[in-house]
């Protein structure tokens, strides 16, 4: 029988891995509530670990990132390892590969990392701690996404939809850049893969094409039923974002496209939903919130 326990209660991932995993003996834990020392790992055989500070729109000291994505991540496998538990997964993130591109071709499983920022560092200096406890008994599984949506999704797709859900003219159109997404769902796929191969490695969970900014705000207004008119945002407007708020222009019009043949082939896993299938899930659980919540106002 195969026990997991999720630490981070009623994250958005937690939250789609207990609705959609095969998995169904489950447990989460509040990292905040309790103490890693006050947790009964001996319970459990797997720990899924998803407890994380991530980009935050307030500035954080890096140590407070060390702190959570490094250290409390490293105590909690250290613990997990002593109480016998099996398997370690990690839930990681492509932030550890850094903006740096060496060559034309597609960074992968086994490509260098070069992290440029907090979240990145201290999500990569985890993951090397834990390579470093893996043994024949104790599996490290490290799993990288890009950003993740689906339902129940917050932080910038949440904003993304709120903006075309909103507005009916927008500055997206012509825009040529690839980026990788991951569909919760499908993450759950790899997740659920990696636990039942009971295999160590490391791992890039995402959908199975990149797409281009321009193509995922026209199938998010496809599926909100929203006539949305985009239009080419001119070069000057941004050249002035690019210097005002460089890190928007970057996820709105800059590539990051990964490829993760290695992981396909060795979890024999193939995503069972394309990106736009995914988007259409995910605005139709928000379809169904918004009208929700008007029921309730009236």
């Amino acid at each position: 029988m195969t026990k997991i326990l999720i630490t981070g209660a009623e994250s958005f991932i937690g939250t789609n891995f207990r609705k959609f995993s095969r998995f169904k003996d489950t447990e989460e834990v509040s990292l905040i509530d309790y103490q890693p020392e006050e947790i009964e790992f001996g319970k459990y055989n797997i720990v899924l670990h998803l407890a994380a500070l991530v980009h935050q729109s307030r500035k954080i000291p890096e140590t407070e990132y060390f702190k959570v994505n490094t250290d409390l991540c490293l105590s909690i496998a250290e613990l997990s390892k002593k109480a016998g538990i099996r398997q370690f997964v990690y839930l990681s993130t492509l932030k550890v590969y850094g903006e740096k591109v060496n060559g034309s071709e597609l960074r992968n499983e086994k490509s260098e990392c070069f992290p440029d920022d907090f979240y990145g560092k201290s999500k990569y200096a985890a993951e090397k701690g834990l390579q470093k406890l893996a043994n024949a008994d104790f599996k490290v599984s490290i799993v990288r996404t890009p950003l993740v949506y689906g339902e129940g999704v917050k932080a910038n797709m949440i904003s993304l939809i709120k903006l075309i859900d909103t507005f009916s003219i927008l500055p997206f159109d012509k825009i040529k850049n690839k980026r990788n997404f991951t569909f919760a769902e499908n993450l759950v796929g790899f997740i659920d893969k990696v636990i039942e191969k009971n295999i160590s490695g490391i791992f890039i969970a995402m959908d199975e094409n990149a797409i281009s900014t321009t193509e995922l705000v026209n199938y998010i207004s496809k599926y909100l039923e929203k006539k949305v008119i985009i239009f080419k945002l001119p070069q000057l407007c941004l050249h002035v974002g690019r210097i005002f708020i460089p890190d928007i222009i970057d996820r709105l019009y800059g590539s990051s496209e990964f490829e993760n043949n290695r992981t396909k082939e060795e979890l024999n896993y193939r995503p069972n939903y394309s990106t736009e299938e995914g988007i259409k899930r995910m605005v139709s659980f928000y379809l169904k919130g918004k009208k929700l919540k008007s029921k309730v106002k009236k």
